[in-house]
């Protein structure tokens, strides 16, 4: 789960909240956050593992954080208690601060979920939304995730082609979100619309995030309300009975946390189902095996399959943001209290100190322990679900089209720009027309 930051222009910090200038960067010392470098980000994650691992860079936004990119010090900073998840400790000035999370969750009363808090509160609504978000509720929803999967192919695979984003990987994570939340299935379109401009990152009309998180965070405090006086068996009405000790969640509170597991859970999944399937495109001899064990009825290929992917270019290119509470040393350098720290899990996860030929996609990796879900207290809830979805989708379109290919070249893709999420734009793709399933067909095993 994870949250993605507004790019509007900063006003200059006043003199006694700005934070230090940024070292210099050397003459070698790549060029971060433009178009070469969101293709292919991992050439210059190498070189600030090696040259700068605890890298003072300003950001797209003009905000000023340090980068963490070792894998070592990637772990250490995402359980650092002293590294803050709530905005208020950032020593920067109040422009600052709004861009580094949500665009319009601050107006919309989104702020007091899992991402912006720390314990005790942290802890407590944890506990609560733990109750309602459970493994077994997760597992008994693997039908309806499978059933998604096949219906949403059926509706290209007679055509032989596909834009694998738009027409798969976007809307199955959003319907299978909406469904466990207890959005009803007439509603469901209006949260795709929503969902769809929050990841544009920028690419859509001006405060149209802000204008979608207004509309979304309306229509929960409607249906939240509804489900107080006819709860389900969904994970709203989970939401709103979840109690420990005789305390609940507020309304707020509630409509928060679903908000949070929506926008969260749905992204990274977007991301994993595309930058996955692009990633087995591009390395055939890895396909070929993962093809020939799900032939032969075994599952373990695809568990690891799914981790290693995680692994190699995964979803989340940077954790959420954290704030210094107190001075601190992290890979050798001084970190000042209030300063942004932004750990880069796809560096941490490349590193050669901690993964054997880390740039090399091996599905059979078993000594695996990535940091694509994060680590520590924040580690993300919604971890089960994604896993879920993403081996579902993978195991499906390869078991149901065989022969996909790529329709693009791969140097004329594009990915979505953004500072916390990696994800493409579009991934289309060919195939041989095949035939829809028929209601009496037994859906695809997972």
């Amino acid at each position: 789960m994870t949250d993605t930051p507004s790019c509007p222009h900063d006003t200059p910090a006043t003199p006694e909240n700005a934070p230090a200038a940024p070292e210099e960067a050397p003459d070698d010392a790549p060029e971060l956050f433009t178009w070469e470098f969101a293709t292919d980000p991992y050439p210059a994650y190498a070189w600030l593992r090696e040259h700068s691992p605890v890298h003072r860079t300003a950001l797209p936004s003009g905000v000023e954080a340090w980068l963490v990119t070792r894998y070592g010090d990637a772990k250490q900073a995402l359980a650092d208690a002293r590294l803050s998840k709530n905005p208020a400790n950032h020593a920067g000035s109040a422009a600052a601060k709004g861009k580094t999370g949500i665009p319009g969750e601050r107006k919309a009363e989104l702020m007091t979920h899992l991402l912006n808090i720390d314990p005790p509160d942290h802890t407590r609504l944890r506990r609560l939304v733990s109750k309602a978000f459970t493994p077994r509720r997760v597992a008994e929803f693997a039908p309806r995730v499978q059933e998604l999967t096949d219906r949403l192919i059926d509706r290209f695979i007679e055509d032989g082609e596909a834009d694998l984003i738009h027409d798969f990987a976007f809307p199955l994570p959003i319907y299978a979100i909406c469904d466990l939340l207890g959005v009803p299935r007439e509603d469901q379109d209006d949260f795709r619309d929503w969902a769809g401009m929050m990841i544009r990152h920028g690419g859509g009309p001006r405060g149209g995030v802000a204008r979608s998180v207004k509309k979304m965070r309306g229509y929960l405090a409607e249906l939240i309300h509804r489900k107080r006086e006819n709860p389900g068996d969904d994970l709203i009405s989970g939401l709103i009975r979840a109690s420990d000790h005789g305390e609940h969640l507020t309304e707020n509170e509630a409509a928060a946390m679903a908000f949070i597991l929506l926008f969260a859970g749905f992204e990274t999944t977007v991301n994993l189902i595309g930058n996955g399937t692009y990633a087995l495109l591009r390395h055939p001899e890895q396909r070929a095996r993962l093809e020939a064990s799900l032939a032969a009825g075994e599952s373990a290929l695809l568990a690891t399959g799914i981790e290693e992917l995680l692994r190699f270019d995964g979803p989340v290119e940077l954790a959420t943001w954290r704030y210094a509470t107190e001075a601190l040393t992290l890979g050798g350098q001084e970190i000042a209290a209030g300063d942004p720290v932004l750990v880069v899990l796809a560096a941490a996860d490349r590193d050669p100190d901690r993964f054997a030929d880390p740039d090399a996609l091996d599905l059979s990796r078993s000594d695996n322990q990535h940091l694509g879900y994060g680590h520590g207290i924040h580690y993300c809830l919604g971890a089960p679900l994604a896993r879920l979805e993403g081996q579902a989708a993978v195991a499906t379109l390869l078991r149901r089209l065989p022969d996909l290919r790529l329709a693009a070249e791969p140097g004329d893709l594009r990915w979505r720009g953004g500072l916390i999420m990696r994800g493409l734009r579009t991934l289309p793709v060919q195939f041989e027309p095949g035939r829809r399933l028929e209601e009496s067909d037994t859906l695809s095993p997972l």
